[in-house]
């Protein structure tokens, strides 16, 4: 196998990946936010064309291996990546963040897509949005009883309704309070995104007795390889790389 890996990135726990890869490899982003300065693997922005395109590229360009370390709620691209690796034959990796578990004290009303959301929301009258740029769409839809402020990676227009924070984690519970007694928030929404970087706003939560809307994750394709934290995949990558060397 070529030791060539091609990493599909976008999450800070990718990015620490990826400044730990040569230039020999590729770190791949969909093209949101912003593209890091200091690496030294390739980067490339944009998408494939799907599964075929995607089968196309790791030929094209003598990948070895696909390395998927998007965000838990990428699905299509996770989904993808696991049908371009079985036409291409080459072994498909992920990284699996575990996600969040609700702690004693925690009062989460679980949900499955948008409409649900919009469903468990219904009684609350100022509701802080943490679910990336998906309440975006929506914001000409916010009840006259309700006024909505979204936190996502970019800046974005409000109304008189609805006010957008443009902010990147990792958040502090300090900071997560001072937020939440500003804003006299009544109800967070939530993907089950797992790490330390976000997860404060859970603790907050839980002390304030707020209640917290969550987002089931979706169904991901299994990998040849998973691994549970960023450790994992370092190792994974030097003992590729050693491999190489031996070779």
């Amino acid at each position: 196998m070529s030791a060539r890996v091609l990493l599909l990135g976008g999450t800070g726990d990718a990015l620490r990946i990826a400044r730990a890869l040569g230039p020999e490899h590729v770190y791949s982003l969909a093209g949101l936010g912003r593209v890091p300065a200091d690496l030294s693997c390739a980067v490339r922005v944009g998408g494939f064309g799907g599964a075929p395109g995607l089968a196309r590229y790791l030929a094209d360009e003598g990948i070895g291996c696909v390395l998927d370390a998007t965000h838990p709620y990428a699905a299509q691209i996770s989904a993808n990546a696991a049908r371009a690796c079985e036409q291409a034959k080459l072994p498909y990796w992920a990284l699996r963040r575990a996600p969040w578990q609700p702690q004693p004290g925690d009062d989460w009303r679980w949900v499955d897509d948008w409409a649900g959301v919009v469903e468990a929301i219904k009684p609350y009258a100022r509701v802080l949005f943490t679910l990336g740029r998906e309440p975006l769409a929506h914001l000409g839809e916010v009840p006259l009883h309700q006024h909505w402020t979204v936190r996502c990676l970019d800046a974005h227009p409000g109304h008189a309704r609805a006010q957008v924070i443009d902010a990147r984690g990792p958040f502090t519970a300090e900071g997560e309070r001072m937020l939440f007694k500003t804003g006299r928030y009544d109800v967070i929404v939530s993907k089950n995104s797992g790490g330390a970087a976000t997860g404060a706003k859970l603790g907050v939560a839980r002390e304030m007795g707020l209640p917290v809307v969550m987002v089931k994750r979706p169904s991901l394709p299994p990998a040849q390889r998973e691994f549970a934290s960023v450790q994992e995949v370092l190792d994974a990558l030097a003992d590729l790389n050693q491999r190489k060397i031996d070779a």
